[in-house]
């Protein structure tokens, strides 16, 4: 009797008890499981996906595959994050585990990033350099002591204006906020002007110009390590990007050379730094500062500082332009703050809160960096209960972040009203907004960049009204993005200056 108990009791629950290990297996076979993934070819994987604006055909995806995105690119994993929550998860959570960077070939080629990609975040030399670029060049205090350079650059550029509004004439603001930008961090980290020298800036916006064309551009042997760099050859880039390189080394020659034959005001500029140390053979950690580590910072430096803040400056007076409102309101304040001064101080500029809205506004619609710079997973971990493994490349979609309709209130519209009423900034705690990244790979001049547009922004917009070249409408205003690493406007804006 007590046998066929048990035996029923056992047929009974035995139901209950395989839909139980169903679903336990289930979930550990879910917990381990990869990312959804697009459906891809064999040897390109998903490359055909990705279209000329990479960072708009992932954020396409992601809304139908998630906000954790598995990809095969070529014969590289990768991971595309698209939601502050997931963003978040990788750059604090598990910052430790995916803060190494992947050795592109068009970065190695042009040395950019050099430090990231040849030394650990945690090794004592990486972090020695990349404290010694923060203090010379990046810290508040350098800012402030930089603050004549910007006051001289920015005259130049509205005597330049100025000129133009005298006959009518409309000014490229694309090509005049990247003279400036190249203009003050050339001066302020190298102690060079373009003006009356040798080193003009027409041959260096060309070279900067060059270096992030072929930095974002497709590179076979970034997805196909083996036969990859056979292909580059093939189609011509690898040999382009060989003479960018040339072009480049000898530019820093050229700058080296003119900082050995001495500065007239005797002052150590960050050059002169790093030139003394390489001679002083300095140990920084367990090496020694060589002459292909000081080019490796510098393009960090060049490439870094100047491109993004003359993007930033630019798509701010598009959307200015195309919100009348917006650009009434934030003229008033600057207007109303500088009142007759003809200069703008720093104190001045600590007030205008409208206008760093406009900045951060325009971080979320067009961020510099679309995609972040790539990272490279050292040690497995999750994200919403998906494994990440080691040698995945991990991207952060911060343009897809920006215009998310679960995060912010109608995405697509510029209000940087939105900004009034919480405490999201850029400064990579608020995973909402990441123009400059976060966690260990947070950008080092993040304080120079913000700075330098809301200056020149302050500057253009309290001393001229403008307006669109005749014959052009608001909605003829091109908003079209460029391809590369750095995204701006696809067609130069350009407008004509009144002066106020």
């Amino acid at each position: 009797m007590a046998t066929t108990t048990i035996w029923f009791l056992s047929l009974l629950f035995l139901p209950s008890f395989l839909l139980a290990l169903f679903k336990h297996k289930n979930r550990r076979r879910q917990h381990q499981r990869k990312p959804p993934s697009p459906p891809g070819f064999p040897i390109i994987g998903n490359l055909h996906q990705l279209g000329e604006l990479p960072h708009q055909s992932l954020c396409r995806l992601s809304k139908k595959y998630g906000p954790v995105m598995f990809l095969k690119l070529g014969t590289v994993p990768t991971v595309v994050v698209s939601s502050s929550e997931t963003a978040k998860q990788a750059l604090k959570v598990y910052d430790l585990h995916c803060c190494s960077r992947p050795p592109l070939a068009g970065t190695r080629d042009l040395s950019y990033n050099y430090l990231d990609i040849a030394f650990s975040p945690f090794d004592d030399y990486w972090k020695e350099l990349r404290k010694m670029c923060v203090q010379e060049l990046f810290s508040a205090k350098r800012v402030h002591l930089i603050q004549p350079i910007k006051d001289e650059e920015v005259k130049r550029l509205i005597d330049s204006v100025s000129e133009s509004a005298s006959h009518k004439t409309p000014v490229n603001l694309s090509e005049k906020f990247l003279d400036l930008t190249v203009s003050v961090i050339c001066k302020a980290a190298f102690g060079l002007s373009f003006h009356g020298t040798v080193l003009n800036t027409d041959r260096f916006d060309k070279l900067i110009r060059e270096a992030f064309l072929f930095l974002g551009s497709f590179s076979a042997s970034d997805f196909f390590p083996n036969g990859g760099r056979v292909i580059d050859r093939l189609t011509g880039l690898q040999g382009r990007r060989e003479r960018s390189v040339r072009d480049l080394d000898a530019f820093y020659e050229q700058m080296f050379d003119l900082h050995k034959q001495g500065n007239k005001e005797g002052v150590e500029d960050f050059v002169d730094l790093l030139l003394r140390l390489e001679k002083e053979e300095t140990v920084l950690g367990y090496g020694k500062l060589t002459r292909n580590h000081i080019k490796a910072i510098l393009m960090n430096v060049l490439l870094g500082a100047i491109n993004t803040s003359a993007i930033t400056m630019t798509w701010a007076m598009a959307e200015l332009m195309r919100n009348p409102r917006a650009m009434k309101k934030v003229q008033s304040e600057i207007r109303n703050q500088i009142g007759r001064k003809s200069t703008i101080s720093l104190d001045d500029m600590e007030q205008l809160q409208y206008l760093k809205m406009v900045v951060k506004e325009t971080w979320r619609l067009h961020p510099p960096a679309p995609l972040l710079v790539p990272r490279e997973v050292m040690s497995e971990f999750e994200i919403n209960g998906y494994k990440i493994q080691p040698k995945t490349m991990l991207y952060v979609n911060a343009w897809a972040i920006g215009r998310d309709p679960d995060t912010w209130k109608d995405p697509e519209v510029f209000l940087p009203e939105r900004f009034m009423d919480n405490d999201i900034d850029a400064k990579g705690q608020n995973f909402e907004l990441l123009p400059f990244g976060s966690g260990r790979r947070l950008c080092p001049g993040m304080y120079m960049g913000t700075t330098m547009v809301e200056f020149g922004l302050a500057n253009m917009l309290s001393q001229f009204d403008w307006k669109l070249p005749e014959g052009m409408n608001v909605e003829d205003i091109d908003m079209q993005e460029s391809p590369g690493l750095t995204v701006g406007k696809k067609v130069d804006l350009s407008l004509v200056p009144v002066k106020y």
